[in-house]
């Protein structure tokens, strides 16, 4: 990725957490902090103090100081931990980190930090370490499995989500077969899986070992049986039990037949729910139905191997200001949040120097 991508470059965390305290002051609930590898942050940074103590607000370095005087070191956990002060943002999420570079102080973080999700996404790519050794990939399946485990013992309601590859060159079935050991041990709560096809420019497309397509095929839909076995028994284990659910809008493509509404419990699960019941309206709701950005508690009553049904009724209604946003079709704030992302396109011409004066920028000398 590296190849095609560049290198990774690090925002200023005092900015980030601008932004995010921007959005939350404009009544958004939820953030996720995004990165090609978030664990790899603040390695730019170093030991890179200055400033680091003054007073917020003076400049991006100053914001930076609720992460310390050492922001290289443990900077991902110091964000997350410092997400967990923005006033009125309830809800954090990150993607993605990598096995090689996760550690305790980020399980720690998520564990002690209540507004961080309980949700990992933790890109596996292949159970078998010949396979991850030619995917160039510096960890290996038991390291992946022991973080797990660190973080199940932390947060033992953590939802763990995965990507994997099947049919990368040279993948014997006994490299396969390792793979389905591990998804059976890590028990995913989903998985991201792809079959593998060679792209123009890439490293692996010019390894030996291609698999025939129908060998990649009949892989991937052993493995996809397997993955969805584990999380049907996942989302049945949740029956019964009562979840905090964000409302959204476009989750449920049969929410207009079904008569239901959809949203996001804490740790990432789909869930489809039945508007009404005891608590359908709440505090302040005047009996209204949830609005995508409100909160409700529901009881789930079915759990289908992609999503969780509850049709019980909503058993308590929260009205938020995402909510007002959402059903005033407008934002709760007079401008939107610029967020620090990347253009694309043509950059538009500068302005044409005048020199300050209005005297031409150039002369008969040539440029000034």
């Amino acid at each position: 990725m590296t190849a095609l991508r560049g290198k990774e470059r690090d925002r200023r965390p005092g900015d980030i957490l601008s932004e995010v305290r921007a959005l939350a002051a404009d009544g958004v609930l939820e953030v996720t902090l995004l990165g090609q590898n978030v664990n790899a942050y603040g390695q730019e940074f170093g030991a890179d103090s200055r400033s680091a103590g003054a007073p917020l607000g003076a400049d991006s370095r100053s914001a930076d100081a609720p992460l310390g005087a050492d922001l290289g070191r443990g900077a991902f956990a110091k964000l997350l931990r410092a997400c967990g002060d923005v006033e009125g943002l309830e809800r954090v999420r990150f993607t993605s980190p990598h096995p090689r570079d996760f550690t305790s102080d980020v399980i720690a973080a998520m564990a002690e930090t209540p507004n961080v999700c309980p949700q990992l996404h933790m890109p596996l790519q292949s159970g078998s370490d010949d396979v991850l050794r030619r995917m160039r990939r510096s960890y290996r399946s038991s390291r992946f499995l022991s973080i797990l485990d660190e973080v199940r013992e932390s947060i033992p309601d953590a939802a763990i989500t995965t990507d994997i590859i099947v049919g990368f060159p040279g993948e014997t079935d006994a490299d396969f077969e390792d793979t389905l050991e591990v998804v059976r041990r890590a028990e995913f709560t989903s998985a991201f899986t792809f079959q593998y096809s060679p792209r123009p420019g890439t490293p692996a497309a010019e390894l030996d070992g291609q698999l025939p397509k129908k060998v990649v095929q009949e892989r991937y839909m052993r493995l996809v049986a397997l993955q969805e076995e584990i999380s049907w028994a996942g989302n049945r284990a949740q029956e019964g039990r009562e979840l905090e659910v964000l409302v959204s809008s476009g989750e449920g493509r049969k929410d207009g037949a079904t008569r239901r509404l959809s949203g996001r419990a804490r740790d990432g699960r789909l869930v489809h729910f039945a508007p009404g019941g005891p608590g359908s309206g709440g505090p302040g709701s005047d009996g209204a139905v949830p609005r995508p950005g409100d909160v409700v508690t529901v009881r789930v009553d079915y759990g289908a191997p992609h999503h969780l049904v509850s049709d019980g009724g909503v058993l308590t209604h929260r009205r938020t200001r995402a909510g007002d946003a959402h059903e005033a079709g407008a934002r709760t704030g007079p401008a939107p949040t610029t967020l620090g992302l990347p253009v694309f396109g043509k950059p538009a011409a500068p302005p044409p120097d005048t020199g300050g004066c209005g005297a031409p920028a150039t002369s008969a000398a040539g440029v000034r």
